[in-house]
């Protein structure tokens, strides 16, 4: 009769242990749920912390670049051009240029200039090219046109440091094709090239076109390249032309631009007026500005005239635009090998390749169709000149030509009396030979 009790109170406390383990469980749930709500917040607070901290560098990027202006025109395309007074410019950031006397013009011009206006076939497109922003004003004396950076094309960088900035071995080089390098670097070029002489500067005349671009990490340019040095870490390059390149402007449309480096991309130098360095003397044509009107396929052809050359007594390297605009200089003492003097120019094309979904790019190369087609349908530069150590234009002489993929993009030499030296170039990129 005395072990039913027992029974009754042993089950009693088995019972009672019952919601001591639930609310042990739905404690430690709690818990468990509280530590991961407090990480995931965590998380967010990290990721906002970097937000922020990325927005606020941003804001501090765009201050350095962009100066205060005097005046600020708003472009048709969207682009605000800002007149910053020409003492202000980026280029002074520049710890050696602190003291530099601006040099308002060169000493000298090249002896030789091609007159143009000798070349019979120059009637059939007389066109002349300028900015879209001029079409809303015009920046005053004293006064240089600066294309203001807005935060987006920033934020469309990889990172502020490589804002502005082409990537390692984008430079063509004739001597070296390594195939496997395609792959691995994914700048192609169709070009034309010197070397093996001592070069003061080249000259060029390029129809402007307006390359379709597939991705928007990719970009098309047309140019010529001012080389010195090899082609390691020790590379010298001043480069002007045409390029269309939506990661850096935004859009697709065709902009003047200019780049330098004295380190093979690597830390020095910069597009346009994006770093300090180049010195713009010009209160007319604006770095990275669009340029209009277009060539046509079949129809009207537009060309610019880019012609860079050393002034013989200063030792600075000078940009000119067209036939009346010259737009600054790079001081020598930016360059080691380009210092004294230029052992290889090129011209051409250049486009950047990702191979989305592991085909070749669709982006196109000047006009994006072959050489064979020739005028009015293919993209050409025309009277091609070098200058030599007299400080003289001339024509070049052992010209080669060089591309990685023919069947993607092309070039083609040639040599007449109207002309000089030329060639055509350019191409679709994917095509039924070019997968």
């Amino acid at each position: 009769m005395a072990a039913a009790p027992r029974a009754r109170s042993s089950s009693r406390r088995r019972l009672a242990v019952v919601p001591a383990v639930m609310a042990a469980a739905l404690l430690l749930l709690a818990c468990c749920a509280g530590g991961a709500a407090a990480a995931g917040s965590g998380r967010r607070g990290v990721a906002r912390r970097r937000q922020l901290l990325r927005h606020r560098q941003v804001q501090y990027h765009l201050k350095r670049l962009n100066k205060a202006p005097l005046a600020s025109i708003e472009s048709p395309d969207g682009d605000i051009i800002d007149c910053v007074p020409i003492s202000s410019q980026p280029a002074f950031d520049h710890p050696l240029l602190k003291n530099h006397t601006i040099q308002t013009r060169p000493a000298y011009h090249p002896e030789g200039l091609y007159d143009e206006s000798k070349v019979a076939s120059q009637k059939q497109h007389t066109q002349t090219i300028t900015q879209m922003w001029h079409q809303n004003g015009m920046c005053q004396e004293n006064t240089i046109p600066i294309r203001r950076t807005k935060k987006e094309d920033v934020f469309r960088a990889s990172s502020i440091k490589r804002y502005g900035k082409k990537t390692h071995l984008s430079i063509p080089n004739p001597s070296s094709v390594d195939p496997a390098m395609l792959n691995e670097n994914g700048h192609q070029h169709a070009i034309a090239y010197v070397e093996g002489d001592k070069y003061y500067g080249a000259k060029a005349t390029i129809n402007v076109w307006q390359p379709s671009i597939q991705q928007g990490n990719e970009f098309s340019l047309s140019q010529l390249w001012i080389l010195g040095g090899s082609f390691g870490q020790d590379l010298n390059s001043i480069e002007a032309g045409w390029q269309v390149s939506p990661d850096l402007y935004g859009d697709n449309n065709t902009r003047l631009f200019t780049y330098w480096t004295s380190d093979a991309y690597q830390a020095t130098g910069c597009y346009n007026l994006l770093c300090s360095g180049f010195i713009q003397t010009n209160n007319q044509i604006a770095m990275g500005a669009s340029i209009f009107p277009i060539s046509n396929y079949g129809g009207s052809q537009y060309d610019i005239n880019i012609l860079v050359w050393k002034d013989p007594k200063e030792g600075n390297w000078w940009l000119q635009f067209g036939n009346d605009y010259v737009l600054g200089y790079w001081p020598s003492f930016l360059f080691s090998y380009l210092a004294d003097s230029a052992s290889m120019i090129e011209w051409g094309g250049e486009v950047v390749n990702t191979e989305p979904d592991g085909s070749h790019t669709s982006t196109q190369m000047g006009s994006g169709h072959f050489p064979e087609e020739g005028f009015s349908k293919s993209s050409y530069f025309k009277n091609i000149q070098v200058v030599d150590s007299s400080n003289n234009l001339k024509a070049p002489r052992g010209i080669g030509s060089f591309t990685e993929q023919s069947n993607c993009y092309d070039v083609q030499n040639g040599n007449n009396g109207d002309w000089g030296t030329y060639f055509y170039y350019g191409g679709p990129g994917k095509n039924p030979n070019c997968p």
